[in-house]
């Protein structure tokens, strides 16, 4: 019997551990994918702000 439940049990825990991992994977993709499109905005951000100050507060 013992065997049995053993046999039972274990196809639906690999398919929710397979869950789970996946998840987790895709979680951690998205982030590695977002960390470099938010550093390029961030210097995007920035040279502009440079830029409009040299261009603006020179003529005065």
């Amino acid at each position: 019997m013992n065997a049995l439940q053993n046999l039972l049990f274990r196809i639906p825990k690999v398919a929710l551990l397979h869950g789970k991992s996946v998840g987790f994977a895709s979680q951690n993709s998205r982030f590695r994918n977002a960390k470099p499109k938010f550093l390029f905005f961030l210097r995007t951000i920035f040279t502009k702000q440079q830029s409009f100050k040299r261009r603006y507060l020179a003529n005065f």
